[in-house]
């Protein structure tokens, strides 16, 4: 007799659904994937891609403005038109793609929103409006999180926007003011600031990108500055206003006086919230805390074969911790034994110059009491960095004191966010100062100033004096 297949639902088909899908089907499961509105969820459609693909016309556009050190003179237009159907393309190719991965890999998806009956019942209304009974031996939550809302008040006036609206602008606007200075605002602060826009940040904390390296946000911050954004911190939103063409924020400023900011657009990005409430997870008997579902080390939730991963159990908002989940709850799922550990978990953040982070901050390394030692290197000191106009970045490394283990990395420039995978994997493999010194990287490269930071701490660095 033929072994019946283990049935396993997904809800959800964002990158960590998807890729729970697939991998729960290679090995060897039956799996039925339901979506609500779209493959490839928030970080495809509405976040990572297409912010991304706007901010790649955005570079071009800058390049192109300034490119006449380097001996480009060039009259420049923007066509925000052409640029927003450029992102839609790069997005309609993505999507597509991931449908022919799940047909590969025969994945079921049905369209329609998902709630829980008990926990191996799931019922679906479809985008047909019917009504569909779904029988699961394991079930993987993957339902994501949208933008949250904060109870100011006027903040349904209709110059507000939130990032998803902030991306499918008709044109660029003259004036912004975004509230919220974490990665979601300073990104798009960037974006449209590079492309003509007067921003202004609002904060309420003490500093913008608060999980990142605090030195490393100050040069960030200057560069921000140079671009003509506004950043006010320790402000608080108070109210906003409809005065037709714009929107006046009130704000109040940390030395206690009442600000007024206009803008055409006000972009409300003070983070995201779980998206969880039509699940009907009491039903099931998930145990749940502010929307966000409680999960163990497996991904796997209160209720034995029921997981929950990605921006709905918060542990980590970020689509690429999504999809790390999904391999893991899809292992366990099928009865594998497989941990999630955040231990590799980067921070990327597409500004210009990029801004990646693995692993301890300098910060967070006093705050644990860890003895340890810290090694910097200016990019100006980099020749690939000063070919592409970027000397001013910085990177810089946390190393334990007496092993000289890499404990943390922070860079701040060009191609950070793809070399911060380097410093991620040495961070896993607990790599030392001698193993960085035995590692021949290419010449010339932005890549060798992670091992020159490494050298530095050591006060070995080879292109700039030790101190």
């Amino acid at each position: 007799m033929a072994i019946e297949k283990t049935k396993i639902v997904i809800i959800g088909g964002g990158p960590g659904g998807y890729v729970a899908a697939i991998k729960a089907a290679q090995l060897g499961a039956a799996v039925t994937l339901v979506e609500k509105t779209y493959l490839g969820g928030t970080c495809l459609n509405v976040g990572c891609i297409p912010t991304k693909a706007l901010l790649h016309t955005a570079e071009i556009y800058e390049t192109s403005k300034e490119g006449a050190a380097c001996g480009v003179i060039a009259d420049v237009k923007l066509d925000f038109t052409a640029a927003q159907k450029y992102k839609s393309g790069i997005t309609k190719q993505l999507v597509s793609g991931i449908k022919g991965l799940l047909a590969a890999n025969k994945v079921k998806v049905i369209f329609g929103t998902a709630s829980f009956e008990d926990a191996k019942t799931i019922k679906v209304i479809t985008d047909k409006g019917a009504t569909e009974t779904l029988k699961a031996d394991k079930v993987i939550v993957a339902t994501g999180s949208e933008p949250a809302k904060p109870p100011i008040p006027g903040i349904d006036s209709k110059q507000c926007i939130d990032s998803t609206g902030a991306l499918e602008l008709s044109e660029v606007p003259k004036t912004m003011v975004i509230i919220g200075g974490g990665v979601i605002g300073v990104e798009m602060g960037s974006l449209y600031a590079t492309l003509g826009t007067k921003v202004t940040i609002v904060e309420m904390l003490e500093e913008i990108l608060p999980m990142m390296d605090r030195e490393l946000t100050k040069i960030l911050k200057a560069k921000m500055a140079a671009k003509g954004i506004e950043i006010f911190t320790e402000a608080k939103v108070v109210g906003i206003e409809d005065g037709g063409a714009e929107a006046k924020v009130s704000v109040a400023m940390k030395d206690g006086s009442q600000k007024a900011f206009s803008g055409e657009k006000v972009l409300i990005s003070i983070g995201r919230r779980s998206n969880t409430g039509a699940l009907n997870l009491d039903k099931a008997g998930i145990a749940s805390e502010r929307g966000l579902i409680k999960v163990n080390d497996k991904m796997e939730t209160n209720v034995a074969g029921v997981y929950a991963i990605g921006d709905c159990n918060g542990r980590s908002m970020l689509a690429h911790v999504a999809s790390a989940q999904g391999e893991v709850a899809a292992e366990n799922a099928m009865g594998h034994e497989s941990i999630s550990s955040l231990k590799t978990n980067a921070s990327c953040i597409y500004t210009n110059p990029e801004f990646a982070s693995v692993g301890l901050t300098e910060e967070q390394a006093k705050a644990q009491g860890i003895d340890y030692v810290v090694g910097k290197f200016p990019l100006m000191a980099n020749g690939k960095s000063l070919i592409m106009e970027a000397g001013d970045g910085m990177f810089k490394v946390i190393m334990g004191k007496e092993f000289k283990e890499v404990l943390g990395f922070h860079l701040l420039g060009p191609r950070a966010t793809d070399l911060i995978a380097e410093c991620a994997l040495a961070i896993d493999l607990e790599a030392t100062l001698d193993e960085f010194m035995e590692t021949i990287h290419a010449h010339p490269t932005v890549a060798e100033a992670v091992r020159e930071a490494v050298l530095a701490a050591d006060k070995k660095a080879i292109h700039i004096p030790n101190k």
